[in-house]
């Protein structure tokens, strides 16, 4: 988990790829209205038919308007969202917060956002409609400071809104100039004698952008004349399955229904059927995972990168702005895809494809999780998330609940450990709602669902799961599914502060093989719970023995998730012995480790121990800065030092160390500095501690 930011600042927006066309009046609109100190309005919607530019237009006014916002413009996709009650989830997601804890999302967005001035873009609301009403509803009161920017098809009704509807472009200007821009590729030129031409084919199309690109591209197989007479015919009799639903909206969303349907006629038979297919991909994928799952039939897999490549000349499918090694539909190109999808009778089996790929994908990062893989995997399950989602909610909605549970055992996992905790918590929760067959699917289903509620801090729920793991795990009789149980209830009793009986839960557990799957990470975690539970009973030796212990085992995986801590363990017993210098190094090899997996907690538990290293170092300002570093950090998970009461009097007992030494406004000063940081200005600042 790591603050965005573009060009230094806090945000996310991407950057521009396309030249911008037109729309001086309605983009010098749009950026009074967005700007907090000429207008006054906190929510503005850009609303309009699809593909009429909404999105273009709202990222280039907030990317003009950006300075105005010193904590940061944020883009939230909602788009890939296909399951109610989610854009608070996503949105969260969007922001640096890493929020770790069960309570509600609008109170942690609003908690992490006050006194901050932002501005949120909520792209893409028309299928999500009311539960974007209901988030801004109850937000905007909350946040003086919070500016609303949203891309509908219709407004959300809310008082105050402001709300600009986006014509297509004007003809004889703008529309004409955007279909020769993006037509120069084919080696297009506008002049007098053709510009008749060009300005009958954007009549046509009604002027609106996507449309017109769609069309401009196909200068390189038709000429100008040809085009102008393909967009006068009749929509194709073949097409009439899908103009039934496009005939129930208003008559420009019909043009660009036939714009994308004559894009369609256009196409080779195999490239609609691959573009049918990739509508099952609710955001970006890779080339080879399209193989995977729209190979099959008439369409061989080793035509996929050649075909796919061809929709990416004519614009139906779109490279990554940020990973040019990744593609995207844009939304109303995925639509009548999906359509066409559906009407081929293909819709429900390409979806278990996709389910299933992602099936493999999740079970293949659990058995390879203890292991030098483990910090690729993060990586990939981070870029993957919005598949993930789809994947399993496809599962949640199929009958075989043997699935789902399996599904949601592997993706929760990784979810677990890579900082996706809430929707870890919600494909557990659904999967598990009616029981669960025994087996070692619902083992790791219910293991981990505990470990969830151990890093939300939800310690009650962690000592039901625990009960629960046990009790399958001796079921089973499979003795590392018992040692992985272990950790909910040791790890549940030393965060509650019951230290004896958590030593003697912990220690209790068989000392077997570390295995390199997803058991192994459990086993790793028993011993490192354990350490944690003699550092705070005070018995710093076993603790470090233990620790390095654990620190052995990580290396001879190649993990780094529980060697991590194990570090920041070892730390905390170099202070006591009074080697500083071993306690800062060992507390900046712990703080990068958990940095390589996006793990919040871990990091703001290291810097707490790097500031108390510091300040025995004698640098009390630094020191400062560190601990104001780590407030930050822990402010994105939710929970202060995980509500532990011990971790809490610990780091008490550094800020009074360091106030003394120091004194209050020299700490005051500098721990503003410190809090202040950005997430990876913060890190990178106690990387280089000395």
């Amino acid at each position: 988990m790591s603050d965005k930011t573009t060009g230094g600042r806090p945000g996310n927006l991407p950057s521009h790829t396309r030249s911008f066309i037109g729309r001086r009046e309605e983009l010098g609109r749009l950026e009074r209205d967005l700007d907090p100190g000429v207008g006054t309005d906190r929510l503005v919607s850009v609303v309009g038919v699809g593909g009429v530019g909404k999105t273009r237009l709202a990222l280039r006014a907030a990317g003009r308007i950006e300075g105005a916002y010193p904590d940061g413009v944020w883009l939230v996709e909602l788009s890939p969202l296909h399951t109610a009650g989610l854009v608070g989830l996503a949105v969260m997601e969007t922001l640096p917060l890493s929020d770790r804890s069960t309570r509600p999302v609008t109170e942690v967005v609003a908690e992490w956002a006050e006194g901050k001035r932002l501005l949120l873009v909520l792209d893409s609301c028309e299928h999500v409609l009311a539960d974007c009403v209901a988030f801004v509803e109850k937000l905007l009161p909350l946040l003086p400071g919070l500016h609303v920017l949203v891309t509908s098809r219709e407004p959300l009704g809310l008082p105050g809104e402001r709300v600009l509807c986006l014509d297509p472009l004007p003809v004889a200007d703008d529309a004409v100039a955007l279909f020769a821009d993006r037509a120069a590729g084919s080696g297009f030129t506008l002049d007098d004698t053709n510009r008749p031409a060009v300005e009958a084919v954007c009549r046509r199309l009604d002027g609106i952008s996507l449309a017109i690109e769609l069309a401009a591209v196909r200068l390189g197989e038709l000429t100008l004349d040809q085009l102008r007479g393909l967009l006068g015919a009749r929509l194709p009799s073949r097409l009439d399955l899908l103009s039934a639903r496009g005939g129930e909206g208003p008559p420009r969303h019909q043009t660009l229904r036939t714009a994308i349907g004559w894009s369609h006629e256009l196409c080779a038979p195999l490239e609609r059927l691959l573009w049918a297919r990739l509508s099952v991909f609710p955001g970006d994928f890779c080339a080879s995972v399209a193989d995977d799952v729209c190979a099959g039939g008439p369409l061989p897999a080793d035509q996929i990168p050649g075909l796919l490549t061809r929709l990416v000349e004519q614009s139906i499918v779109r490279r990554h702005v940020a990973d040019p090694a990744r593609y995207r539909l844009l939304d109303a190109v995925r639509e009548f895809g999906a359509d066409w999808l559906r009407a081929l009778g293909e819709e429900r089996t390409v979806r278990l494809r996709h389910r299933d790929h992602y099936r493999r994908l999740a079970r293949e990062g659990c058995a390879e999780w203890n292991t030098g893989r483990q910090a690729a995997w993060c990586e990939r399950v981070l870029t993957e998330h919005a598949n993930l989602r789809a994947a399993m909610d496809c599962a949640l909605t199929e009958p075989d609940g043997r699935v789902a549970l399996a599904m949601a055992a592997d993706i929760g996992f990784l979810w677990r450990h890579c900082g996706y905790l809430r929707d870890a918590q919600y494909c557990l929760d659904q999967a598990l709602v009616n029981g669960a067959p025994p087996g070692p699917d619902r083992i790791r289903a219910v293991w981990t669902r505990g470990a969830v509620a151990l890093l939300q801090g939800d310690l009650e729920v962690a000592a039901n799961w625990a009960v629960r793991c046990a009790d399958a795990a001796r079921e089973q009789g499979d003795p590392v599914a018992v040692v992985a149980a272990k950790y909910l209830r040791g790890g549940q009793l030393a965060l509650s502060g019951r230290l004896s009986e958590a030593v003697q839960v912990l220690a209790g557990a068989p000392r077997l093989p570390v295995r390199r799957d997803w058991f192994g990470a459990a086993q790793l975690q028993v011993r490192v719970a354990l350490a944690f539970a003699h550092l705070l009973s005070g018995d710093q030796e076993r603790a470090r023995a233990v620790a390095e212990e654990v620190r052995a085992s990580s290396a001879a995986c190649g993990e780094s998730w529980a060697g991590a801590f194990a570090d920041s363990l070892v730390a905390q017993t170099d202070l006591v012995r009074g080697d500083i210098l071993a306690a800062v190094a060992n507390a900046r090899t712990a703080l990068a480790g958990h940095a390589l997996l996006h793990n919040t907690v871990g990091a703001a538990m290291a810097l707490d121990v790097l500031a108390a290293g510091v300040v025995a170092a004698g640098d009390g300002r630094r020191a400062a800065r560190l601990l104001g570093i780590g407030e930050r950090v822990w402010e994105l998970t939710g929970r202060a030092q995980m509500d532990s009461p011990d971790l809490m009097a610990t780091r008490r007992s550094h800020e009074l160390r360091v106030r003394g030494e120091i004194g209050d406004p020299a700490y005051e000063q500098a721990y503003e500095e410190g809090r202040t940081m950005a997430y990876e200005e913060g890190l990178d600042y106690a990387a280089h501690t000395y």
